[in-house]
């Protein structure tokens, strides 16, 4: 059975810089592609940034590009999101999650494995 914990978040002010963590147990990620997702109070969860397997590719939504560095440790087992220059409208509830595929998708509903969530609130 997959787990995967959230670590890294917490309270920050506008430009400031967090480094979010994922640690997976239960199954070897490696071949799997792994993705950062993230929701506000009162909205959809939404995509943020994904990772093929192995490291190959990566996307990022529009909102983050520049900001936020996906990647992961294989040998590790863990995901890490890098994020810089965060702005208010980045405050959400970010999870990690997978799906045992080579594919990368955007859609949560794509996604089998989720961590629990951890919270990221940027001041202004």
């Amino acid at each position: 059975q997959v787990q995967l914990v959230e670590s890294g978040g917490g309270l920050v002010q506008a430009g400031g810089s967090l480094r979010l963590s994922c640690a997976a147990s239960g199954r070897t990620l490696s071949s799997d592609s792994m993705a950062w997702f993230r929701q506000a109070p009162g909205k959809e969860r939404e995509f943020v940034a994904g990772i093929s397997n192995f490291g190959g590719s990566t996307r990022y939504a529009d909102s983050v590009k520049g900001r936020f560095t996906i990647s992961r440790d294989n040998a590790k087992n863990t995901l890490t999101l890098q994020m810089n220059n965060l702005k208010p409208e980045d405050t959400a509830v970010y999870y990690c999650a997978g799906r045992p595929y080579r594919v990368l998708y955007t859609a949560p509903s794509e996604y089998q494995y989720w961590g629990q969530g951890t919270q990221v609130t940027v001041s202004s």
